[in-house]
């Protein structure tokens, strides 16, 4: 008589066989176990799917036999559980971020504020009894090291869901694995185009504002508010997709003001992971008609140096830099500096105990680590993980990968504390499409209203 029982589907990996009437017990991927065998005294041989295949007719008794198909039935079982992503006393989430490289605070940020919001939830018991927690890997800001990132995540560490990652470039690279894998890549700090697919992706879902709403949010107040012309703005970006789709967004928001010749704006840029931007700068310096506003997309540390280089040759653009760039570590490469500088973010101030959410993340990161302080990035992760976290909170029973996406396009509109209510559905992979201004003064980036953007273009003029 032959008995088969299998799980899952996929490619075969590994393979035994037994002797006289056979039994064959392969797998087909991590989770998946297929056994076929006819109950007779056999004995087990392991061998390569890849290869030929060796056949061992040492005799056997039968009770060998059924030892090993209810050990395989075991481990069916617990291939079942594999693929809930989870254990019975933990929720295990991942992350590939910046770690390392010119963007590693960025990713750091990120990471601490995770951390902080899975803290809160794990101090308070957990996702009904099961405990949080984050695998973070390294990528540098270099997608060719994404890629082996998701797969360890998704594949051998098995994660529920991804949180966090850093970067248009690397999501480039995460989104199809993320598909592929149907595994949620949720809330990646950036607003590429490549996160914001129309219809959305499945198992791609947001918080923050894209740079689509950034981007045109600074230029309606140059143009409009402040009165300039497109010709007049300029554009300095990271060479790889998050500056040039930064850009082509730019160029769609001025040929909305009306710009007829793209060719008429300054474009400037610089390799990413690289502070080499000085040709920039040469070009800058060269413009017949030099710009009175630069939009800068890059990481911070390039940015920090165009800018400071652009102030000894005593160029005086105003600065308007996306929420990617990390304000404090901008400031903190940058130094003292007399240049008028916007950064656009994409969370409240964090220093607004008014906002109930920049009040309670305070409170969450002083309990996790006194010594800390809170800024955009960081802020940014908190809210991130309060969000799955509230979604984790109504799944019924076990915590699958589908089961998440489902929970979160299920909260509709919800109220974090914010200031303004949040909303995710089927249709709506963006919970936030709010942009708070910021500007640099006496040493940080404090809050600002763009109806006071002509009073830094005329204070720009007079230097």
């Amino acid at each position: 008589m032959w008995i088969r029982s299998s799980w899952g589907t996929g490619k075969i990996h590994n393979a035994w066989y037994f002797s006289q009437n056979m039994v064959i017990i392969y797998t087909t991927g991590l989770f998946s176990v297929h056994i076929a065998f006819n109950l007779s005294p056999l004995t087990k041989l392991p061998c390569s799917a890849r290869g030929p295949h060796k056949v061992s007719r040492r005799p056997h008794h039968l009770t060998s036999v059924l030892t090993i198909f209810f050990l395989f039935l075991a481990s069916g079982s617990r291939a079942a559980e594999v693929t809930r992503a989870d254990s019975p006393g933990e929720i295990v989430l991942g992350m590939s971020t910046a770690l390392t490289g010119s963007a590693q605070d960025l990713g750091k940020d990120m990471r601490q504020g995770v951390l902080v919001g899975l803290d809160r939830t794990n101090r308070n018991g957990g996702v009904n009894g099961r405990k949080l927690r984050l695998i973070a890997l390294d990528d540098g800001y270099e997608p060719t090291r994404t890629e082996p990132n998701m797969r360890q995540l998704m594949e051998k560490d098995n994660v529920v869901a991804i949180i966090g990652n850093v970067g248009t470039p690397n999501a480039f690279v995460a989104v199809p694995l993320a598909n592929e894998d149907k595994t949620l890549l949720f809330a990646p700090f950036s607003g590429g185009p490549i996160l914001r697919n129309d219809p959305p992706d499945r198992y791609v879902i947001n918080y923050r504002a894209g740079y689509a709403e950034e981007t045109a949010t600074m230029l309606d107040a140059l143009i409009d508010i402040a009165g300039l012309k497109p010709e007049e703005i300029a554009f300095f970006t990271q060479r790889d997709s998050y500056g040039d789709g930064g850009f082509t967004l730019g160029m769609v928001a001025l040929q909305r003001h009306g710009l007829k010749n793209p060719g008429m704006v300054l474009h400037l840029g610089y390799e990413r992971n690289t502070l080499a931007v000085e040709s920039a700068v040469a070009k800058l310096l060269m413009a017949e008609n030099p710009p009175r506003a630069v939009v800068l997309i890059g990481a911070y540390a390039p940015c920090a140096k165009f800018i400071r280089l652009c102030r000894d040759s005593e160029l005086s653009p105003l600065f308007l830099n996306i929420s990617f760039v990390g304000s404090n570590s901008l400031l903190t490469v940058l130094g003292n500096t007399d240049a008028h500088i916007i950064v656009t973010q994409v969370v409240p101030y964090p220093s607004d105990e008014s906002v109930p959410i920049v009040r309670e993340y305070r409170a969450d990161l002083k309990a996790m680590d006194p010594s800390a302080t809170a800024g955009f990035g960081d802020l940014e992760g908190y809210i991130a993980a309060r969000i799955l976290t509230l979604a984790l909170e109504r799944i019924h029973g076990s915590p699958t990968r589908d089961a998440v996406v489902d929970a979160l396009e299920g909260l509709g509109k919800f109220d974090l504390g914010l200031g303004a209510p949040l909303h995710l559905s089927r249709t709506e992979h963006q919970a936030s499409h709010q942009v708070w201004p910021t500007v640099l003064k006496e040493g940080r980036f404090v809050p600002f209203q763009w109806s006071d953007i002509p009073l830094l273009l005329k204070g720009q003029a007079q230097r």
